[in-house]
């Protein structure tokens, strides 16, 4: 079988398996499309972006032969949910792919990565509070085992806060500051409700979080887990720099540069906004969950 996610900064595919029961990957890919820098301002979709996303589609169907179609799903995200021209992306893309492709809603794709999060964990009685920082959205749910209970996907993401904040690549003080404190702001609506759930343990998944968290440990500031003090000794390291295309941190592979400002805002503010003391990487994301699903 085989799960494709089309999200706002990368496309990724897992080809698995079933042994015994159990969902056993056998081939993972994923490319830097970037679709959502190509978001314009009446949210259409630009032509370049459009055809990065289906180039890629193209390359992953060729390891699609011998897998039934009907074993095969793709689904977009957050971009794909804004753009207007977006069903001629994904006529295209059913045609190159040969298999069901849709669009989640934000609640939905929330769903998804809890449950291949959920399934990459050792299982835990308590809540356990799961965030996944996106290029254009930003999920949250709180669930206990395999069964999510409150689910969120916030207007926050990667690549659009470095549009937003960190415009013609510089970086300052000033627009790192309004980055924090514009994903405060988007969690404050939904705080009391996840506070009030209490979870007993924190996990972030996908390339943001496994990013910080490698120059976290390269650098000497992870402390069994990500913490504030950690990220804050990130950010001043960032705030070194003066360009995107500058940074160069110990950890960082070089096509995630120009995100880990942004993307590293939004951590803060989780942090900051919902009082999270330590939080560990899960390489679970909603790419298995469509597997388990």
């Amino acid at each position: 079988m085989a799960a494709i996610d089309m999200g706002s900064n990368s496309f990724h595919m897992v080809i698995a398996r079933t042994e015994s029961g159990e969902i056993r990957p056998v081939q993972k890919l994923a490319e830097k499309v970037m679709l959502a820098t190509g978001l314009q301002p009446d949210d259409s979709l630009d032509e370049d972006s459009m055809q990065r996303g289906l180039e890629c589609l193209r390359r992953f169907a060729q390891c699609l032969d011998g897998i039934d179609p009907k074993l095969v799903r793709c689904v977009g995200t957050n971009t794909l949910r804004k753009a207007r021209n977006g069903n001629a992306f994904l006529r295209e893309a059913r045609r190159i792919l040969n298999c069901p492709v849709e669009v989640v809603n934000g609640r939905e794709e929330a769903r998804l990565i809890y449950l291949g999060v959920s399934h990459s964990l050792a299982h835990d009685e308590g809540n356990r509070l799961v965030f996944d920082i996106g290029g254009g959205s930003t999920e949250f749910i709180i669930g206990r085992g395999f069964e999510p209970i409150l689910t969120e996907s916030l207007h926050m993401g990667c690549v659009s806060y470095r549009e937003q904040f960190f415009s013609a690549g510089r970086i300052t003080e000033q627009g790192f500051r309004k980055a924090v404190i514009r994903a405060r702001l988007e969690l404050a609506s939904i705080e009391p409700a996840y506070r009030e759930q209490g979870w007993s343990a924190a996990v972030g998944a996908s390339g943001t979080v496994k990013a910080i968290k490698n120059a976290l440990i390269e650098n000497g500031w992870y402390q069994d887990g990500i913490d504030l003090a950690g990220l804050y000794q990130l950010r001043d390291k960032v705030l070194s720099f003066q360009q995107l295309g500058e940074i160069d941190i110990a950890g960082i592979k070089a096509d995630r540069r120009t995100v880990l400002p942004s993307g590293l805002a939004i951590l803060i503010g989780i942090f900051e906004q919902l009082g999270v003391d330590k939080a560990h990487f899960s390489d679970g994301a909603m790419r298995e969950g469509i597997l388990y699903d």
